[in-house]
């Protein structure tokens, strides 16, 4: 006799008022970016956040910072991003960071940085702007990461890595896009243009994140 087991442990009840091609993007990109938020308590209303790297994963860093009442800044190598941010996503503060300035006038005024940058970056210049106690937690994935400890002894500062979260974690992230109205930003495309939006994505082509129609794809 063959046992069954019981899936329902592993399934996501998407919440009834969220539309489905936009709750796609958050089992991935949404819960990396959610979890570490509330695990370090970078939930606190009228804290400071900065983002690293605007793409899949900051854009929801983002929205999420908005949502939890944090002051935002996005920080990004190209103003070419900054209408998108201030504008279309509500951050407070854009920052190109090889503006030394700009980066010198916010040392230690953040309590929280995200980090999505996936190529090799140095850290310094953002941990010198984490307040005493800070934390920079890193959800991108670059080969290494160089900084001097020295820095992080002085401030007190905390540097962290994450994944994505349990179920647990991730039910409570689908109910509260539901409540605060928390939606990615998609492209959704039938399956023929696969091809093609692969080498979009290479081509950084994308804002943020394409969902494939599976169900009119088929008909």
């Amino acid at each position: 006799m063959v046992k069954m087991a019981d899936v329902t442990a592993y399934c996501f009840k998407i919440p009834d008022n969220y539309p489905l091609e936009l709750a796609a993007p958050l089992l991935c990109a949404g819960v990396t970016v959610y979890f570490p938020m509330v695990r370090h308590q970078m939930n606190q209303p009228g804290k400071s956040l900065g983002v690293m790297g605007l793409g899949g994963l900051g854009h929801m860093a983002v929205k999420f910072g908005k949502a939890f009442g944090l002051n935002v800044t996005v920080f990004s190598t190209t103003v070419s991003k900054k209408d998108e941010a201030l504008t279309v996503l509500g951050a407070d503060g854009f920052v190109v960071s090889s503006d030394e300035q700009k980066m010198k006038d916010l040392a230690r005024s953040l309590d929280f940085i995200i980090d999505t940058v996936p190529g090799n970056h140095p850290l310094d210049p953002y941990i010198q702007l984490l307040k005493p106690g800070g934390v920079i937690s890193m959800v991108g994935v670059p080969d290494e990461a160089k900084f001097a400890p020295v820095n992080i002894v002085v401030g007190m500062n905390i540097i962290a890595g994450s994944a994505v979260a349990g179920t647990k974690v991730t039910t409570e992230m689908l109910e509260f896009c539901a409540a605060h109205k928390v939606y990615p930003m998609i492209e959704k495309i039938p399956i023929q243009y696969i091809n093609e939006a692969c080498e979009r994505m290479l081509n950084k082509d994308v804002k943020y994140r394409f969902v494939i129609d599976v169900e009119n794809s088929l008909e």
